[in-house]
């Protein structure tokens, strides 16, 4: 065997070689077409260094000429099967050029089968034996086709179309692929046509080994794939050990993964999520499915809000509850994100699931224990106006027993008194309606019960609590203006803890003003802007330490020998509760104000 077969052999074996890799890479992901087209690219050069080797090995004219006429197919695929190959893999190229190129390299092919005994010459009329590696060849001798040109024009445009792209894919940072894939493809596609330019025009008798130069960018593309197929198994066991640590995350976090696919309606969960929700281990999870373990209260928003996350393409962060096997409730919190398609559908959404049935139950108990030191505020509250209440209730209960004997010793007298009688009865009625009162209003304030919101008459409530503090008012020698706007809007909120804060407010005024002189205590409502309402309780005391100003809602902190500091603490939590704020500032010539504003009810609920 001559080293002409020999070497044209392995040439071919090693363009199939490469071709079946490449085509089982593209039959394992069909998407990959990139990797089809250059398994065409290297079988096609296999059949161009078989024929090749056929002129190479021929014994007449006619037998050269059939040869090279189809040579000319692998030709034509090598062409069209690169410019896609260039299209997909570099991601660059002129559009107009790539169909330029495909277009003449076919009419070029055409007229190879059309005119004369192939493109390249209209008749061989002989054959030349020259010596090559050791051995004899032949070259052929003829009528040149004058249509010739026209493959090679479609060659040259081939390799304007490649230099093209790589300058794109230069310019765009990728120099590696600029280099080897496009600069390989345009440097052996090059020289492969300067030799049948060469030998076709007899400017020199050599027999054509285009496939030897075809063979190189093949070896140079194949070598890059691999590259790229390496990459992407690297890629693969990154991901999956990346997979890896972040389901160890996430189980150390007590989070279950889940991926929801809009195309089939299934959600892929790990194990961990399957036991958050109660799915058993081999239960085939749809989006309905999901919903049938939601509590019901819960399954119509939740429903509505995921769909609409996944038509936008949105974050999606809830908080629901579920109910187990053993129909006991769970509270979970979600954190997600649905993924669109280019084409602006849903694809996918992707999240997190996580147990916060705890913290759930510890924010329960944090509210029930503020609740309770609400209450044991006001009980504390009231304890400091014991004096001045006991004085509001014995006074109409003294009235009512000056009433009850003058009313007595009428009855023993025979004249007839019955308008005096009538009148001290009447006397008895309204003392005795103003002691329930009072007590009616100190039960209220310190009942203990559930929050109650309703519409409330800020200015009802202001003159209610004052009226508490009327005794105190006149021991203390202190003089109370309230300044209420007319037509002040309701609040929307809970009479007993709102009446709690004016009674926090106006019992440190009045501490802050004892042994001052002059003591005045205003109270004032407004509305400054169209949906707030603004409540304000001024005192002329001291005021307040500019440094310790912030502190004063702080929890503990007390400017008072006895005081336990929580009442402006409460305060300012009941205020924020009710969606307002409180805030104290010094006024300009003496003492402090303490202010809240709270949202002005226009008849909704909440």
């Amino acid at each position: 065997m001559s080293w002409v077969t020999v070497i044209w052999s392995m040439v071919a074996s090693a363009c199939l070689t490469l071709a079946a890799m490449h085509l089982l890479v593209w039959s394992k992901k069909r998407t990959e077409w990139a990797n089809l087209l250059f398994s065409l690219t290297a079988v096609a050069t296999a059949a161009m260094a078989f024929g090749e080797l056929w002129m190479m090995r021929a014994e007449t004219p006619g037998q050269f000429g059939a040869a090279l006429r189809w040579t000319h197919v692998p030709v034509w695929v090598i062409i069209v099967a690169l410019v896609g190959f260039v299209r997909l893999y570099l991601r660059a190229g002129r559009p107009w050029l790539a169909w330029t190129t495909c277009a003449l390299r076919t009419f070029a092919l055409l007229l190879n089968f059309l005119v004369g005994q192939n493109l390249n010459y209209l008749e061989v009329t002989r054959l030349r034996h020259i010596p090559f590696f050791g051995g004899s060849v032949s070259v052929a001798e003829g009528v040149s086709n004058p249509w010739m040109f026209v493959g090679q024009l479609s060659n040259l445009l081939f390799v304007v179309f490649v230099a093209d792209a790589a300058v794109t894919v230069w310019r765009h940072g990728e120099h590696r692929q600029s280099l080897l894939t496009g600069g390989s493809i345009v440097l052996f596609v090059l020289a492969a046509t300067v030799e049948a330019v060469l030998v076709f025009w007899r400017i020199v008798y050599w027999p054509l080994t285009l496939s030897l130069f075809y063979m190189g960018f093949v070896a140079v593309m194949g070598y890059e794939m691999s590259r790229d197929v390496q990459r992407a198994s690297q890629l693969s066991d990154d991901l999956r050990e990346s997979k890896e640590r972040l389901g160890l995350a996430a189980d150390s976090a007590g989070a279950g993964l889940w991926s929801w696919d809009n195309k089939t309606g299934q959600i892929w969960v790990t194990e961990r999520t399957r036991k958050l929700y109660g799915f058993s281990a081999d239960e085939n999870i749809t989006f309905d499915k999901f919903l049938s373990v939601v509590h019901p209260d819960d399954r119509g928003w939740l429903s509505h809000v995921a769909q609409q996350a996944f038509q936008k393409g949105t974050d999606f962060r809830q908080e629901y509850r579920v109910i187990l096997p053993d129909r006991s409730i769970r509270w979970i919190k979600v954190q997600a994100q649905a993924f669109l398609k280019p084409s602006g559908e849903p694809d996918r959404m992707m999240g997190a699931s996580l147990d916060i049935s705890q913290r759930k139950q510890d924010e329960d108990e944090k509210i029930q224990l503020r609740f309770e030191l609400a209450h044991l505020g006001r009980i504390m509250t009231m304890n400091e106006l014991s004096a001045s209440l006991a004085h509001e209730i014995n006074q109409p209960l003294g009235a009512i027993l000056n009433n009850a004997s003058a009313a007595k010793l009428l009855m023993s007298q025979t004249e007839d008194e019955h308008k005096e009688f009538s009148e001290i009865l009447e006397d008895i009625v309204h003392d005795a309606m103003r002691a329930g009162d009072v007590v009616r209003r100190i039960r209220g304030i310190v009942k203990k019960g559930d929050v109650e919101f309703e519409p409330l008459p800020m200015n009802t409530l202001i003159e209610d609590v004052a009226a508490l503090f009327q005794n105190s008012i006149i021991i203390n020698n202190v003089s109370l203006r309230l300044d209420l706007k007319p037509d002040l809007a309701k609040v929307w909120g809970d009479r007993v803890r709102l009446e709690q804060v004016l009674l926090n407010l106006i019992t440190n005024a009045l501490e802050a003003m004892k042994g001052r002189s002059p003591s005045i205590l205003t109270i004032r409502s407004t509305m400054p802007e169209s949906d707030m309402v603004i409540v304000s309780v001024t005192d002329s005391g001291t005021g307040i330490d500019e440094a310790k100003k912030e502190q004063v809602f702080e929890p503990f902190f007390s400017t008072k020998k006895d005081g336990l500091g929580m009442g402006l603490r409460i305060c300012r939590s009941i205020i924020e509760e009710h969606g307002g704020r409180i805030w104290a500032e010094n006024n300009p010539d003496a003492g402090a104000t303490f202010s809240f504003s709270l949202k002005a009810w226009r008849g909704e609920s909440a």
